[in-house]
């Protein structure tokens, strides 16, 4: 996989976020469903695609500023620890 879409534009809450990362990334049943979970997913459980284009990021900026924070940290820090990998956003 080289590039997915993640349409958020239709989250309003933390677990539609969740979802839709677990289903388009492909992460495992055992996904715990919080940012914790998310970075030991994306670090160790699955390879990223080289692009992810997010769609409705103002939206869930506004619904909810605290998730929207917690990814964009999430996938900078990411980016910036697997230096090797070609990836962006």
């Amino acid at each position: 996989m080289t590039h997915i879409l993640l349409d958020i534009s239709r989250v309003v809450a933390p677990a539609d976020l969740h979802i839709i990362l677990k289903r388009k990334l492909d992460f495992p049943d055992v996904y715990g469903m919080n940012w914790n979970a998310f970075w030991d997913a994306i670090t160790r459980m699955v390879k990223l695609p080289k692009k992810i284009t997010i769609s409705g990021w103002d939206v869930l900026e506004e619904r909810l500023p605290k998730e929207a924070d917690s990814l964009n940290e999430l996938l900078k820090d990411y980016s910036v620890r697997y230096t090797n990998e070609i990836f962006t956003v």
